[in-house]
């Protein structure tokens, strides 16, 4: 896969660990569904900490992306969904410290509530 990074001063810069646009070619798109942080043995959350949870769901995300064929430099478009917007910061660092560069483009979307009870939930699309 390639990945082309679009970036414009006619717009605003990016907020986080994220790309203003990516253009990508390769054979194959895959659409991965949202993924929150429980643990796959239980199907319980890993924990009530938020950056607990970000990690595991990030953690089960690279799991499926693994056994589509890809890796986490193919994402070419994440969403984030918070329960809370003021952990938004915190979800930036962690996604800095697992997405490597450049970073696909972004959304992050604040959520009344998600499955299970969850703080965070993180969704991807690749290409391979």
């Amino acid at each position: 896969m390639s990945k082309q990074i679009i970036h414009t001063d006619a717009a605003p810069a990016a907020v986080g660990p994220y790309s203003q646009a990516v253009a990508a070619t390769g054979s194959k798109t895959v659409y991965l569904s949202g993924q929150i942080g429980l643990e796959p043995g239980t199907g319980d959350l890993v924990s009530e900490n938020f950056d607990a949870q970000v990690r595991q769901a990030f953690a089960n995300m690279q799991a499926v992306i693994k056994e589509a064929g890809g890796t986490l430099n193919d994402i070419v478009k994440l969403t984030l969904f918070l329960t809370d917007l003021s952990k938004f910061t915190a979800a930036n660092a962690i996604m800095a410290e697992l997405i490597p560069q450049p970073f696909p483009a972004r959304s992050t979307v604040g959520v009344a509530s998600l499955p299970k009870g969850a703080q965070f939930e993180v969704e991807a699309i690749l290409v391979l």
